[in-house]
């Protein structure tokens, strides 16, 4: 199971919000390159970054800064938030970005994302971000009416060929993962997972590796030093 260190930028800066509320946001620190090098310093073999701004705006926000990371750091890096043009998912392929991370146009639009398969197979990910069951949209601000499991089932229909599964009303809460639902999910369809939200302790990730998740997102954990990356490496 690979252990995925989350940088997460809004404003230019390496923040962590509560629950995906914008207005519950601590910085970490003001130079989210620097924190990408300093995971990569600590063994990480992944990073997930995340374009808060973008997420939210519908368009990728932070470009200089995701461009710095794609050329200073020696890591592959899928990156989210804001994702929603095929033009924009050529642009952040060719500058580097191994993975990108669609979530609301896996909802909206479904025959983009199944085109952009076709032209980019493996670097396409859908992230499923859910909160009481149900997708979440637009930065998670906006609900809908399909259930995760809905989703998983619609994209491995387009031809996605992995998942990120977050637990909104988790994530950044130190508690723990939404393991029912993880399972659940990993049960559903035939693809690779991802999880996401709330993972604080060693303890929860021995349980996802258990559960067959290909992967595990820390952030919030990581930079509180609830976990610690090192020892995080060592599950397996």
């Amino acid at each position: 199971m690979e252990i995925i260190p989350a940088v997460d930028i809004k404003g230019g800066k390496c923040v962590r919000l509560y629950q995906g509320d914008y207005s519950q946001e601590t910085v970490f620190s003001e130079d989210p390159v620097a924190v990408a090098l300093n995971w990569q310093a600590q063994g990480a073999h992944r990073l997930h970054v995340v374009d808060l701004d973008g997420a939210a705006s519908g368009e990728v926000g932070n470009i200089a800064i995701i461009e710095a990371m794609a050329k200073q750091v020696d890591l592959p890096i899928q990156l989210g938030g804001g994702i929603r043009r095929e033009e924009v998912v050529e642009k952040l392929l060719r500058i580097g970005i191994e993975r990108v991370v669609l979530g609301t146009v896996a909802v909206e639009q479904a025959e983009l994302v199944k085109r952009l398969c076709r032209r980019f197979s493996g670097a396409i990910v859908v992230g499923i971000d859910a909160r009481d069951g149900y997708v979440a949209t637009h930065g998670w601000r906006k609900g809908s009416e399909v259930t995760a499991v809905e989703l998983a089932r619609r994209m491995v229909d387009v031809g996605v060929r992995r998942l990120i599964y977050t637990d909104i009303e988790r994530d950044g809460t130190l508690t723990e993962p939404n393991f029912e639902a993880i399972a659940g999910l990993v049960d559903s369809v035939d693809l690779p997972v991802i999880a996401s939200g709330g993972i604080s302790l060693v303890s929860h990730l021995e349980k996802l590796k258990e559960l067959r998740v290909e992967g595990a997102i820390v952030g919030k954990a990581l930079y509180t030093g609830d976990l610690d990356l090192k020892e995080a490496l060592t599950v397996k």
